[in-house]
């Protein structure tokens, strides 16, 4: 089925989901996103999809003309963002079959399932980073403009780095010259992304990289960068990347301490340069392999079977059937052990954290990424459920320069709201299992179950 056809039948599934113009939220705890005291016995109207008022029983009365929707029993909190996924991946664990293979399903199958998945595990918006152009953008107006269900989209379209590996020209643009830098920049603002996505900027020449960063700003477009080699965290630093992502470094005990120093340097100017440094680590599926080989069960999950065509399911199996003889994961224990040392070193230096999880890539299934990587940063690193909450909220919409529309519970703030059974703040990994998912005001899933026809029937389950 093409793109447009499901998007126009989508439309009319969504525009008769039972939502009420009108709505109250009423009895749930509501952690808002501002980092202060939950709210308790919470009530939360929204009217054509903004918050109106947020208050509590006893002293915002609903008015009569709304619909209650009762959340007692409940924490409820903003829609999470994911920082860092990549909408054509969904866990196959070869790349060069699967850019081939599927190079012409991404558009009708795979991103558009990808951002349904996210939506029921509770993000609401997303960063795609790294995906063929056109299709990006077709996903992003069509979540846009209501005809397909998904997570509000952060669209990066192609890397641009030094020179694309051979095979992946649809979606990596090489950059050589600062005519390159300056065109590049301008074909993807254009056509209407909202990140310029660097890599390998170390093996750019100085002033070409240096160009695409000056050219993206100028553009009102934010610079993400991969920081897996020292280089690339020096350069990015020095040609202004606002955020940097992964922690990588390969099986290096730590950052070594010049960057360090360089990374302290950049945090104590703050506002002056251009605001806080942001960085997004991604850590959940390094930390976490050595359980996944132990106990593969979580691969056979259904949930990520959504919206996918059965032979992309079997496919998927197949490529992931031993999870411990993956080439793309053999260095991964030599690095679990750096991990928590240099997400401490990351916290000292003063960068904020967002969470994002690398979501699609080998065994990391959109349904599961999120939530995983949540309750790492609470449960081994230290990050108390409150920060780790904003760094999935708050701070995301202040990063992408939205924190007038999402990342907090608020009057005004469009109504973006998760709910699940049980403290949050006690136990992260009650996120796992998602009960009350509102995009909008629209509500995609109520008592833990999915509203499958606010979904297009290629979609439901």
């Amino acid at each position: 089925m093409k793109l447009r056809t499901l998007l126009s039948m989508s439309l009319l599934v969504l525009s008769t989901s039972a939502v009420a113009e009108k709505t109250a939220l009423v009895g749930g705890r509501l952690i808002d996103g501002f980092g202060h005291q939950p709210i308790a016995d919470s009530v939360i109207l929204i009217e054509d999809g903004v918050i109106q008022e947020v208050g509590t029983q006893g002293a915002l009365a609903v008015p009569d003309d709304y619909t209650v929707v009762s959340t007692e029993g409940m924490d409820l909190l903003p829609g999470l963002w994911e920082n860092h996924a990549h909408l054509m991946l969904n866990g196959h664990a070869d790349y060069k079959h699967w850019d081939v293979a599927y190079v012409d399903r991404l558009g009708d199958e795979i991103m558009p399932s990808s951002a349904v998945q996210l939506l029921l595990a509770g993000i609401t918006s997303t960063r795609d980073l790294g995906a063929p152009l056109k299709e990006s953008v077709e996903l992003k107006q069509a979540i846009e403009e209501g005809t397909l269900p998904g997570p509000n989209v952060y669209i990066s379209g192609p890397f641009l780095q030094a020179e694309a590996y051979p095979g992946t020209e649809n979606f990596r643009w090489g950059v050589k010259t600062e005519r390159e830098a300056v065109n590049k920049v301008n074909q993807l603002a254009d056509a209407g992304v909202d990140i310029i996505k660097l890599i390998d900027h170390d093996k750019m020449p100085l002033n070409v990289a240096k160009k695409v960063v000056e050219q993206a700003h100028k553009r009102d477009l934010i610079v993400v960068g991969h920081s897996h080699r020292p280089n690339e965290i020096r350069v990015g630093l020095e040609i202004g990347i606002d955020n940097f992502e992964h922690t990588g470094l390969t099986t290096a005990p730590e950052f070594p301490a010049d960057v360090v120093e360089k990374l302290k340097e950049r945090t104590a100017t703050g506002r002056v340069a251009g605001g806080p440094l942001y960085w997004t680590p991604t850590i959940e599926g390094l930390w976490n392999y050595d359980k996944t080989v132990a106990n593969p069960e979580k691969l056979d999950a259904t949930c990520w079977h959504r919206g996918l065509k059965d032979d992309t399911i079997e496919d998927i199996k197949g490529s992931i059937q031993a999870p411990g003889q993956l080439e793309y994961t053999q260095l991964t224990p030599l690095r679990k052990p750096t991990l928590k040392r240099k997400f401490q070193q990351l916290k000292d230096a003063g960068v904020v954290l967002l969470v994002g999880t690398d979501s699609g890539i080998p065994m990391k299934f959109h349904c599961q990424s999120t939530w995983n990587e949540l309750a790492v940063w609470v449960d081994e690193m230290g990050m108390t459920p409150m920060d780790t909450i904003r760094a999935a909220t708050y701070w995301p919409a202040v990063m992408m320069g939205v924190q007038d529309k999402f990342g907090t519970v608020s009057k005004g703030k469009t109504a973006d709201i998760i709910g699940v059974h049980g403290d949050v703040l006690r136990y992260i990994n009650l996120l796992q299992d998602v009960d009350f998912v509102m995009k909008g005001g629209k509500l995609y899933k109520q008592d833990g179950n999915v509203i499958e026809s606010a979904l297009p029937e290629s979609m439901r389950m």
